[in-house]
């Protein structure tokens, strides 16, 4: 259900739209979950109270060097509380592989990844999963135009910062921001 599904919904049964957007955004980041690359859930919840950055990625893309530089952040702030969280799709370009073993061959042999991955995902349109759709509520001027889109959450589990895939996950903006963000989860 998109956003517009939701206030239409709410204003039928006399709900105020305005309490309807705050309820959603007041759950956060923390109420989602995805399908692990290697079986089981990645649960946001479990990462509640740190930040967490969550990057479209796509293994045939033109920015997929940028999954080498993520591992980088990986390395450096996961021991700081960062979870660092790859989310697979092929909705741009079809720059995906066809299956997650495919997936996974590519995360792990051709760029080393060690942080999380979720299966294939959708992170468009109607049908795309629900982080992505609070994430478009959330920052409608911020939706994923290509792969790797990145939301920096921040410790309150709002969205801290957005970054498109023209930004380098080590560029000196996206570096300041996650410093903020871990600096603020030690303060709370």
């Amino acid at each position: 259900m998109n956003r517009r599904e939701i206030l239409a919904s709410l204003a039928a049964l006399g709900a105020a739209p305005s309490a309807a957007l705050a309820s959603m955004s007041a759950a956060g980041a923390y109420r989602f979950s995805f399908k692990s690359l290697h079986g089981g859930e990645i649960m946001l919840g479990d990462h509640a109270g740190r930040p967490m950055l969550i990057v479209n990625t796509a293994s045939f893309c033109g920015f997929a060097s940028q999954m080498h530089d993520l591992e980088k952040l990986h390395a450096r702030y996961a021991p700081r509380g960062l979870l660092v969280l790859g989310v697979p799709s092929g909705d741009f370009g079809g720059q995906e592989a066809a299956n997650d073993a495919d997936i996974a061959q590519q995360a792990t042999h051709q760029f080393g990844v060690t942080f999380p991955m979720a299966t294939k995902t959708v992170v468009k349109g109607d049908n795309a999963h629900p982080f992505f759709k609070w994430a478009l509520a959330e920052k409608p001027g911020d939706p994923p135009r290509w792969n790797f889109h990145k939301y920096l959450i921040g410790p309150d589990g709002r969205i801290a910062a957005v970054f498109s895939a023209f930004t380098n996950p080590l560029d000196e903006r996206m570096i300041a921001a996650i410093g903020r963000t871990l600096e603020a989860s030690n303060r709370s």
